[in-house]
């Protein structure tokens, strides 16, 4: 039976590099004894219902193996059951091909070579900044005084600040979608009370959340220390004040929402 069980994975093997299992092949020849083979298995979701872009749900199996998610890639040992380690961690790790080469390299021995094109698209976005910033000074070599400008520079340095603590470089690395499909009903949300589901839509709203917050502080600033007109610095006070506290509630019940049991909020709920 082992040698019938070899002979069929060889075949299907020589066919494909990857072999596509049902429910039976996978519980005959990975999970069945006797086995003197180790495999890599790539559990995804196959029914339609599920409509998930990235794989669909194998509700029995993945159940069976303790998985919550799918997609999830195992190791299966030629001796002895899977231990923790032989389970690839994505929401950890990650997608990229030359982690996962990594992974199964530690549990195989098998080196797998990853082989990437060349991309060009950040070095000529680099050269088109670069031309783009000496065109400029270029133009304005007569009159340079711009570069000293505080305001300018504290603006950039915002929008660096706005775009660093919002998730915006999570979502260059990871690349999850614009939003989610709720597998029940086919509602497509953009917003979920689970912690580790994250939209590319979230960044920017996060990014008007801070940017609002900042601007009440800038007001509040503006109206304690202009020597204006004192009405005129009463309703700039609370504008401000106003924008901070909205905003900061409303962000403070997104995080509350997203963390179950955060006890903390404030005004809004």
């Amino acid at each position: 039976m082992l040698v019938e069980k070899v002979e069929q994975m060889m075949e299907w093997s020589s066919r494909r590099s990857v072999i596509r299992m049902n429910g039976d092949k996978f519980r005959r020849f990975v999970k069945a004894p006797p086995r003197n083979y180790s495999v890599i298995v790539m559990f995804t979701a196959l029914q339609p219902q599920r409509q998930c872009s990235v794989c669909r749900y194998n509700t029995h199996t993945l159940f069976k193996l303790n998985m919550n998610s799918a997609p999830t890639f195992m190791h299966f040992p030629a001796k002895g059951k899977p231990k923790r380690a032989d389970t690839f961690d994505l929401q950890r790790i990650g997608f990229a091909s030359e982690q996962l080469a990594k992974w199964i390299a530690d549990r195989t021995d098998v080196q797998i070579r990853v082989f990437r094109p060349p991309n060009y698209s950040g070095t000529i976005a680099l050269a088109l900044l670069v031309s783009l910033v000496g065109g400029l000074l270029y133009l304005r070599r007569n009159n340079l005084e711009f570069i000293y400008n505080k305001t300018g520079w504290a603006m950039a340095a915002l929008c660096v600040v706005f775009a660093m603590t919002s998730g915006q470089m999570w979502n260059h690395i990871r690349g999850p979608p614009y939003a989610h499909k709720n597998p029940q009903n086919g509602q497509v949300v953009s917003a979920s009370q689970s912690r580790s589901s994250f939209c590319s839509i979230h960044p920017p709203i996060i990014q008007t959340h801070n940017a609002a917050i900042t601007m009440g502080m800038v007001l509040l600033n503006e109206a304690a220390t202009s020597k204006g007109d004192v009405g005129k610095r009463r309703i700039i006070c609370l504008v401000g004040l106003g924008l901070v506290v909205f905003f900061f509630s409303f962000l403070l019940s997104i995080f509350r929402s997203k963390y179950h049991g955060y006890p903390y909020s404030f005004l809004i709920k």
